[in-house]
């Protein structure tokens, strides 16, 4: 009986739950209704900038001098003294004085040789003189003997002309004795051939040198070069690359160098001289060679954009110096319009995926003419200011519907 009644009581228990749920199912209020999100994918977007002018071609390089000599002495001698200035760093102008060579033996080589000269002046006079006599003479003779018949061929022995010869010879070959005494005296002095700078020495006073043997480096500090190697579509950006004459001074083609020094970047103006007429054997571009004039001038103050854009902000910087790594920026062509994306706006097959109405796809083939770090130059059907996709997108089609940051992300 009190299995039963505990079965009973047990399922009374059950029961009551199964209605109480039905209730608490019947009297549950109703969820709000909620529309459901846009199925439309979200992507980030830049604007497209309409530009005019040139367009940049950026590389980078090393600087070099314009011209670099070894310095040495042309004739052996002991060095009697050395400019102040002629130590590594130091400025020499041009014709400046280097280093002196004991001039001592070469003095007295030019004082025998004028002697030697002044020696063969006199024997000369005589010569010719000597020669006048025996030609006055050989005509009295032809006068006194009037006899009619056709006088002989007189022998040159007789006017004395081969000793006439002879004498202005040995003048000329003591002149120029006397020429080459006086030019080793003057290369006594070692002078430099150009305004530099002295990158290094090894010449002191009292020391020997002999002639051709090196004792210094000099480097022109009038102008410095930066070979750039460009791939042939940017030197294709560069105008009339292939007519310009090396080292005529033509700065048709601008060019600005661009170099770090402390916390600051500096920048001076060049230009470019000429093209190399060949290959680079191993990475296929082309060395371009950009000179900068007065490059101790000092560089001026900029600040940088993205797009290459410069703002001076002082001068009097330091010196472009010689094994400074550098960029370069050159002016390039300056077709009548072109565009700026950025780098991640730019597709595969040269493709740019851009809005119009705000939310639909538009795929507008492009030109791609410059690539820079972080902008693309190209040409187009594109409208300044119009949106184009930078990320979101894996894959578009024509009028797609996507939404952008304006619409929120939810």
């Amino acid at each position: 009986m009190s299995r039963r009644r505990s079965f009973l009581i047990a399922a009374g228990i059950l029961g009551g739950a199964v209605v109480l749920a039905a209730i608490m199912i019947a009297l549950r209020p109703e969820p709000p209704l909620r529309e459901p999100g846009s199925q439309a994918p979200f992507v980030t977007t830049a604007p497209a900038t309409a530009r005019e002018g040139a367009i940049p071609v950026y590389s980078a390089g090393t600087v070099r001098p314009r011209a670099e000599i070894d310095v040495a002495a042309q004739i052996n001698g002991k060095v009697a003294s050395v400019a102040p200035a002629f130590q590594s760093g130091g400025r020499m102008s041009a014709g400046a004085v280097l280093f002196r060579i004991d001039d001592a033996d070469y003095l007295n080589r030019v004082q025998q040789a004028r002697a030697n000269v002044a020696a063969q002046l006199v024997a000369l006079l005589q010569a010719e003189e000597e020669a006048r006599i025996a030609r006055a003479e050989y005509e009295g003779f032809l006068r006194r003997r009037g006899d009619g018949a056709p006088p002989g061929e007189a022998s040159p022995l007789t006017l004395r002309e081969p000793q006439l010869a002879a004498a202005r010879a040995a003048l000329a070959r003591d002149s120029a004795s006397l020429a080459d005494a006086e030019l080793a005296l003057s290369r006594t002095e070692v002078r430099a051939p150009f305004s530099g700078i002295v990158r290094n020495e090894a010449v002191d006073v009292g020391q020997f040198v002999a002639a051709g043997q090196g004792v210094g480096r000099l480097y022109a500090d009038d102008a410095v070069e930066v070979v750039v190697p460009l791939s042939d579509a940017d030197a294709a950006l560069i105008p009339d690359l292939w007519m310009l004459d090396a080292g005529d001074g033509d700065a048709s083609v601008e060019a600005t160098v661009i170099a770090e020094y402390g916390e600051r970047t500096y920048a001076w103006s060049g230009y470019v001289d000429r093209a190399e007429a060949a290959l680079d054997e191993q990475t296929r571009t082309i060395d371009v060679v950009v000179r900068v004039p007065d490059p101790f001038g000092g560089g001026r103050v900029t600040t940088s954009g993205g797009d290459g854009a410069e703002a001076e902000d002082g001068a009097g910087g330091p010196p472009l110096l010689v094994g400074q790594f550098v960029e370069v920026r050159i002016a390039g062509a300056a077709p009548e319009g072109y565009f700026t994306v950025p780098r991640s706006a730019l597709r595969t097959g040269n493709e740019i995926w851009a809005l119009r109405q705000d939310t639909l796809v538009t795929i507008v083939p492009v030109g791609v003419l410059q690539r820079a770090d972080e902008l693309v130059y190209v040409t187009g059907s594109l409208d300044n200011g119009q949106a184009v996709v930078l990320g979101g997108l894996q894959f578009a089609t024509e009028g797609m519907v996507v939404r952008t940051g304006a619409d929120g992300p939810g």
